[in-house]
């Protein structure tokens, strides 16, 4: 029988966890002047933590730059383990405390700025009332941004636009949304229930740059459809792109969810595009490298009932009615 032996590890990760944190927070923040008002320390304390790390390690984590820092080739390596490593301690806190009865730890959700505002303020409320063990963190981001979250594992959640007719495997679709072309008040053209695409030929447009979900799918259609169209600017900022279509007389391409309330208060308005129309699927998908926990559970199911109630006031389409 061969006799039992101790678990050795060259780098003794597991004494400082500490250290792992400050290198978690200042490569998410950017920037040691941010981390350390987010780890409520000190610049100069987090400085001799990373240097003590990087020395530890033999090898460079961050480059710095002008602006802060950015995680170098080894940093961007060990990163997912590194959130995986801090997530599994976190969970072995609050089974040691005996607090494993009820979800808990923090859960990082990702997703664009137009879904997270119909969604967000709720699930806090939600989470807050039903799951006080639990802790959100909230990363917004161009669909770019949060597809690179979403494989290096920075976010537990995702909520994401798929433009095709059905979503990854791995992934769950939770509604149905029309596009609609956005317009000013008083602007005849969206003073229509519906508008049909070729009546986008060629009008003053304010658009997300490319590379982006959206704005891929409108070029692809209109060249299908033997339409201009023509963005006098480009944004990717939502409230930028929503002041402006008031204030110059513009026009942009939006899920309703996302000017819900200006639309409600008279502000701007909304014709469904149709003939063709232009629909995408709101997506809910977990990080690759590690399966959902009891919290990320918890908040994806918090995430679909709101989706739901969404759906029930007209917002979007349940995955049932598309």
């Amino acid at each position: 029988m061969q006799s039992a032996k101790a678990t050795t590890l060259q780098l003794d990760i597991t004494s400082d966890l500490q250290r792992w944190r400050t290198f978690l927070a200042i490569a998410e923040l950017g920037s040691l002047t941010r981390a350390a008002l987010f780890l409520d320390s000190n610049q100069s304390l987090l400085s001799r933590q990373l240097n003590a790390l990087e020395r530890d390690c033999g090898a460079r984590l961050f480059n710095r730059t002008g602006r802060g820092v950015t995680l170098s080739d080894v940093g961007q390596r060990i990163f997912p383990h590194v959130k995986t490593l801090l997530a599994d301690a976190e969970q072995l806190e609050v089974e040691i405390r005996g607090e494993a009865r009820e979800p808990a730890g923090r859960v990082t959700l990702g997703s664009l700025p137009s879904i997270s505002g119909p969604i967000v303020g709720r699930l806090f409320k939600q989470i807050r009332a039903q799951h006080p063990g639990i802790q959100l963190k909230i990363l917004e981001g161009s669909s770019g941004q949060v597809e690179e979250w979403l494989a290096d594992a920075r976010v537990d959640i995702a909520i994401l636009y798929r433009y095709s007719h059905a979503v990854p495997e791995q992934e769950q679709a939770l509604a149905s949304v029309d596009s609609y072309l956005i317009g000013p008040v008083g602007d005849k053209l969206t003073a229509t229930a519906e508008v049909p695409f070729a009546a986008l030929h060629e009008l003053p447009f304010i658009l997300p740059s490319v590379p982006n979900g959206l704005r891929n799918t409108l070029d692809a259609m209109a060249r299908q459809e033997h339409i201009t169209l023509a963005p006098v600017m480009e944004a990717d900022s939502l409230p930028l792109m929503r002041s402006l279509v008031a204030q110059e007389r513009l026009y942009t391409v939006l899920p309703i969810h996302a000017v819900w309330q200006e639309v409600q208060e008279g502000k701007l308005q909304a014709a469904r595009i149709i003939d063709p129309p232009l629909q995408r699927i709101v997506s809910m998908a977990f990080a690759k490298a590690k399966g959902p926990g009891r919290a990320a559970s918890a908040v994806a199911k918090q995430i679909e009932q709101i989706v739901a109630e969404r759906a029930r006031s007209g917002m979007w389409l349940s995955t049932q009615q598309a």
